[in-house]
């Protein structure tokens, strides 16, 4: 293995030994370890042969930012297409979940990793257990990272944020933390484990998705259905839009403001528990646990279902204001607008830029 590690140092060759490819829907940081783990290197150790000491990988989201240095390494050495090799990042999304991304701060529908130094403070990385448990290699898909996301659309089972066994969040690039060897690892060490405890994360038990109402589901369901076909594609305006609206109204539903009783109004209407704590609150969607956000989409796509006539009820109900449904929503899409307006007829609607 150290003959493996000498021989990165001022590499030449045009391919490496091992040219792992990225498979359907990978995630760069999860093709990235699983590189350094074919060539029998632990992640820090390949990371600082391949990249030097200049540049820090773990210490940012590279699935993110997805520095060129870094993708188009992997791309040259690989032989892989650089369409490809980008498509691995969460760039991606791009148009169809966010627009004009920032490289730092709060991402629209990107769930957060909370870094601190190199460690995972927030829950950001999802999983599916069945998909870890079935693959043939074990790897980390990008529609886990969305906030959009809380079903596997394959297995139809709930994806999970955290170790099952000691609620460590995942952070599947220090799996090889701790071995024995200064460098090397084997090359058939399993990102599916988790980094503290070791557990299996595959063996976590599966959990049904809570299915407030049937259309609603649905709906959510479809939304990721066309956010994944859309990956890599034509982003559809529609879609994106309606995207909008459902993060905008989710926000509503986490708003401390005491006029606002959204998301009390709705559990009412479903005979619901309320899943958002006092701490919740105020958060961020994409900072919640995938059980909460699971509820509060579904709501937000029951709503969507018949918008006008669900808000106007929200709104005689006492429950919320008009002069809520545009706030901090300057590029709130027509048909909304128009919405609202139907919502509240007696309301002049503010003219639109």
């Amino acid at each position: 293995m150290t003959e493996m590690a000498g021989g990165f140092r001022g590499i030449t060759a045009p391919l490496w030994p091992i040219r792992y490819k990225p498979l359907p829907d990978e995630l760069l940081s999860s093709w990235l370890v699983r590189l350094a783990h074919g060539h029998g290197l632990k992640v820090q150790t390949f990371c600082n042969l391949i990249f030097g000491n200049r540049h820090q990988v773990w210490n940012r989201d590279v699935d993110r930012l997805a520095p060129p240095w870094l993708v188009d390494t992997l791309a040259r050495y690989t032989g892989t297409p650089l369409n490809v090799a980008y498509g691995t990042t969460l760039k991606v999304f791009d148009g169809v979940l966010f627009r004009n991304p920032r490289p730092s701060g709060h991402l629209n529908w990107v769930q957060s990793l909370k870094i601190y130094h190199r460690v995972r403070e927030g829950y950001g990385q999802q999983y599916c257990p069945t998909c870890l448990a079935s693959d043939e290699v074990p790897y980390f898909r990008k529609m886990w990272r969305l906030s959009l996301s809380t079903v596997c659309l394959r297995h139809r089972c709930m994806l999970q944020d955290r170790c099952h066994a000691c609620g460590e969040a995942v952070s599947f690039f220090r799996i090889d933390f701790g071995t024995a060897a200064e460098h090397s690892v084997s090359d058939t060490i399993s990102v599916a484990r988790c980094h503290g405890c070791k557990t299996d994360l595959g063996a976590a038990p599966t959990i049904a998705p809570l299915v407030v109402e049937t259309d609603a589901y649905d709906r959510l369901i479809g939304w990721n259905a066309c956010v994944q076909e859309q990956a890599n594609d034509q982003p559809d305006p529609a879609i994106s839009d309606e995207l909008d609206v459902l993060r905008h109204l989710c926000a509503l539903m986490l708003s401390k403001k005491a006029s606002v009783k959204l998301r009390a109004h709705l559990l009412d209407a479903f005979g619901l528990d309320d899943p958002v704590g006092p701490s919740v609150q105020r958060i961020p969607m994409e900072s919640l646990p995938t059980g909460i956000r699971h509820t509060l989409l579904q709501f937000g796509a029951w709503l969507l279902n018949d918008l006008a006539v669900r808000l106007s009820a929200a709104v005689k109900s006492g429950n919320l204001r008009y002069s809520h449904l545009l706030r901090d929503f300057d590029e709130a899409p027509a048909w909304y607008r128009h919405s609202v307006a139907t919502a509240v007829p007696h309301r002049k609607m503010p003219a639109q830029t």
